[in-house]
């Protein structure tokens, strides 16, 4: 467990434990935190920024998005409607939010479904080089 300073009963850790738990770089946490998708709980005395498991979590689907070609306007969207749903507790505005929810939804599938056709084309290139 990490001695950081954060919220009270909230297990916290530095960014190099993060960045290790999650395999990205010191430099992408750094540059979520500066966009403000990712900004740190806390910070310590000393200003190195303090993270939760939450912020973890946060994090994964940032990671997550990543691979599909979300872009960081559209991670900041996604993010916040995730947040906002979190807290909704009118049925009407929660609904339109689960409809902003199950647009991204169905733009998440469409693009895993051109990297799977890409992947497809990456397979029969290294057959057609395996033959030689």
């Amino acid at each position: 467990m990490s001695d950081a300073a954060g919220p009270v009963g909230y297990r916290t850790m530095h960014i190099g434990e993060l960045a290790e738990r999650t395999d990205l770089s010191l430099r992408t946490i750094r540059h979520y935190d500066e966009v403000g998708i990712l900004p740190a709980t806390a910070r310590t005395d000393g200003g190195f920024r303090v993270y939760t498991e939450e912020d973890l979590e946060r994090l994964m689907v940032i990671r997550r998005m990543k691979p599909l070609g979300f872009t960081l306007e559209e991670m900041k969207d996604l993010l916040a409607v995730i947040d906002a749903l979190e807290g909704e507790e009118d049925e009407a505005a929660a609904a339109g939010l689960r409809a902003r929810l199950a647009v991204f939804r169905d733009s998440a599938v469409e693009r895993r479904a051109k990297l799977i056709e890409t992947l497809a084309r990456a397979d029969e290139f290294i057959d057609v080089l395996t033959r030689y």
